[in-house]
């Protein structure tokens, strides 16, 4: 060691300052400055040499943190204090560097586990010089590498956010290849599916009654989409990007089929108006589903994917739960004391009872949806039976115009929405009923619709971006390849074609709650999504399974959708973190986004129209008649149609605005958070990356001639 009569002796390069190095005399006689108040607090030690921090986008930034610095959470933007070892672990010496190695995990699966970048050096995305996000990223160069006993024990310790979301350093019980036992696969596998089931039957609820579909309709399409929702399920996890992501009837498409149900030439129709209304639907779905799967099984995806990043995609999937504002509790109103417990009981579930296990689970999180609903169908139960929405002498079967006496007037819509009694849907379905394709009739295909559906299915493309970015980062040794990403999307347009060909109602993509769901359950193996896909397509040959879901009372269902669309809403805006979310540029693109897929739309649904000259269209689905009112009126009643139709989605408009911002405003890429994905070169050199998207049972043979969508 140095002393004062000898010059400090030079060490060899390495972390600043060497261990064991004496401090200089004009050093050490200069005291170091004292630290403020709230710097005493915080621990913030500033830089001292005066020279600018100040960042591109006009913000202070702070002095990155060191490689020692490991508990700093980029991601949430906290401070995590790590445990430090105790005085009696022994120091691991790797030559002039002393390095002391962390103590082992509790937890014995922990330590085989593999870390979600997947698995340690020169591995995922931080191999590349990557951040935790997979984005560009300018730390300094990584330490040298452990050796392998050294490597299980320095990995760093668990974390979990309070909110369900999963950082980088999530545990995750099984990833993405884990296979694991019988049990396991059976209670995650239904598990995963049971937390996404207002996602999987609350949009059929919504469009057949608004076709002027009966209960037992209902039924038939609730069958129907269970029976999609397996088979594409398992269609993408074999051969699209395998990640452990279930199909369904998104919310996104629900916007638009609304429009096209409310369409002038669909109202006032003869006979059977839902029929009628379906094959419009199914025609629509179809044609557009073909475009789809051009996009993405032609590599154009991987050109277009470029323009998608963070930035773009909150806004655009934030946009979908906040335009049913005007849906949701204008239906919880028809029954106050209903709707309102059912809101409640959601929120107690998900928020206030989170943190709660049984048997190592979080069941009021996983379970908000079906535990709340069960309750409360429980208390309306006990309500009907006892009298309360029972009327002398009104009998809710009899129409309204017929009623004579202003005292059923009052209160026989008041016994349709509290009573539970008032579907036939579980007396009237069969036991066993197989959906078959064009259970309709024949698909009708109207230039129109088909226009409006083929950019929603862009905007489709756009949400599942997103989807298989954050989910790659939680369950994957690294993000997918840009071929595996237009496969993907290749697949989606596949399964939304045969939506359209059974009859859905709306298209078959990846629903955005997988990767809450993920992050919540912890279980990652494709496996489990796998399982739960066969048990779904078994049930949806009980009519009766159907039935049950059609008698929910739409009471009930308007207030899961309040929570449903609030936590779509949330989950978008969750995408910023992948971002630089305090960046000024990325705030004020969000903003505009949002405030003008409000702002626009509600002047295209406002244009032209006169109070109560539509009395036979609901208030609730006022917004969704803009194409016989709208602003665009010239010569060409087909581009009217479009143009008012398409300008008054709210999540066209996020879209438009957020992707022209985003690729026009100057910003870096770490400050924008583009998306980085696996280069196809080093895919196939990593093995890992290779198993996990390489196409089963040999079939990636097929893609060889096709680089633009294989590994």
């Amino acid at each position: 060691m140095a002393t004062r009569d000898q010059p400090p002796r030079r060490s060899r390069p390495g972390p600043w300052p060497p261990a064991g190095s004496a401090i200089p005399d004009h050093a050490a006689a200069a005291p170091p400055p004292q630290p403020l108040s709230w710097a005493k607090r915080t621990g913030f030690k500033g830089r001292v040499s005066g020279e600018s921090n100040a960042s591109s986008s006009g913000q202070i930034s702070l002095p990155k943190p060191k490689e020692a610095d490991a508990n700093v959470d980029l991601e949430s933007g906290r401070t995590h204090a790590l445990p430090t070892p105790p005085p009696s672990v022994p120091a691991v010496t790797n030559g002039p560097q002393e390095r002391v190695a962390a103590p082992a995990p509790a937890d014995p699966v922990a330590r085989k586990r593999r870390d979600s970048d997947g698995g340690g050096p020169g591995r995922g995305p931080t191999a590349a010089g990557l951040g935790a996000n997979g984005q560009h990223r300018s730390d300094p160069p990584a330490q040298p590498k452990l050796r392998r006993e050294e490597e299980t024990i320095a990995l760093p310790q668990v974390r979990e956010e309070d909110d369900g979301f999963a950082s980088r350093q999530s545990h995750i019980k099984y990833e993405l290849r884990d296979t694991p036992g019988l049990v396991p696969i059976v209670v995650y596998g239904i598990q995963h599916y049971l937390s996404i089931l207002g996602s999987l039957i609350l949009t059929p609820l919504v469009i057949v009654p608004a076709m002027g579909g009966t209960s037992e309709d209902t039924a038939c399409v609730v069958s129907t989409v269970l029976f999609i929702s397996g088979v594409t399920t398992l269609l993408h996890t074999f051969f699209g990007t395998r990640l452990p992501l279930i199909q369904g009837p998104s919310f996104l498409y629900l916007a638009p089929a609304l429009a096209i149900i409310n369409s002038p030439e669909l109202q006032g129709l003869n006979g059977n108006n839902f029929r009628h209304m379906m094959k419009e639907l199914q025609g629509a779905v179809i044609v557009s589903s073909t475009f789809q799967t051009i996009l993405g099984y032609s590599g154009l995806m991987s050109l277009f994917s470029r323009l998608i990043n963070p930035v773009v995609v909150s806004p655009t999937v934030a946009a979908v739960g906040l335009s049913f504002f005007s849906y949701g509790f204008t239906q919880v109103g028809n029954c106050l004391e209903i709707g309102i417990v059912q809101i409640f009981l959601v929120i107690i579930f998900a928020l206030y009872l989170r943190k709660i296990r049984i048997f190592d689970h979080r069941i009021f999180l996983i379970y908000a949806v079906p535990l709340s609903l069960g309750v409360t169908w429980a208390i309306a139960f006990l309500l009907t039976e006892s009298g309360l929405y029972s009327y002398k002498g009104c009998d809710i079967s009899r129409p309204a115009s017929n009623t004579l006496s202003a005292y059923c007037r009052k209160h026989v819509p008041r016994m349709k929405h509290c009573r539970i009694d008032t579907s036939h849907a579980l007396s009237a379905s069969p036991w066993f009923r197989f959906p078959y394709p064009l259970q309709w009739g024949t698909p009708i295909i109207n230039w129109k619709m088909v226009l409006v559906m083929c950019v929603v299915s862009i905007i489709a493309s756009v949400d599942s971006v997103g989807s298989y970015h954050a989910s790659s980062l939680l369950v994957a040794s690294g993000p997918p390849t840009a071929g595996v990403l237009s496969r993907g999307i290749g697949l989606e347009g596949v399964s939304s074609i045969l939506a359209g060909i059974w009859g859905t109602g709306v298209g078959s993509i990846t629903l955005t709650e997988n990767v809450h769901t993920i992050a919540v359950t912890k279980m990652g193996s494709r496996r489990a999504v796998e399982f739960g896909a066969v048990v779904l397509i078994l049930l949806s040959f009980f009519g009766k399974i159907g039935g049950i879901i059609a008698s929910i009372p739409m009471v009930m269902v308007a207030a899961l959708l309040c929570f449903m669309w609030a936590m779509l809403a949330a989950l978008g805006l969750s995408n910023l973190r992948y971002s630089e979310a305090g960046s000024s540029r990325n705030s004020i693109i969000v903003g505009l986004s949002l405030f003008f897929s409000l702002s626009i739309p509600a002047y295209f649904q406002q244009f032209g129209l006169v109070p109560n000259a539509n009395s036979a269209v609901p208030s609730y689905f006022q917004p969704y008649i803009v194409s016989s009112h709208g602003p665009f009126h010239t010569s060409y009643g087909g581009v009217n149609y479009v143009l008012n139709t398409l300008l008054s989605l709210n999540m066209v408009i996020a879209f438009l605005i957020a992707v022209i911002l985003d690729n026009t405003v100057p910003g870096s890429k770490h400050e924008r958070g583009v998306y980085v994905w696996s280069e196809a070169e080093t895919a196939r050199q990593e093995t890992a990356i290779q198993r996990d998207y390489q196409l089963p049972f040999k079939a990636g043979r097929i893609f060889r001639w096709a680089k633009c969508v294989g590994l």
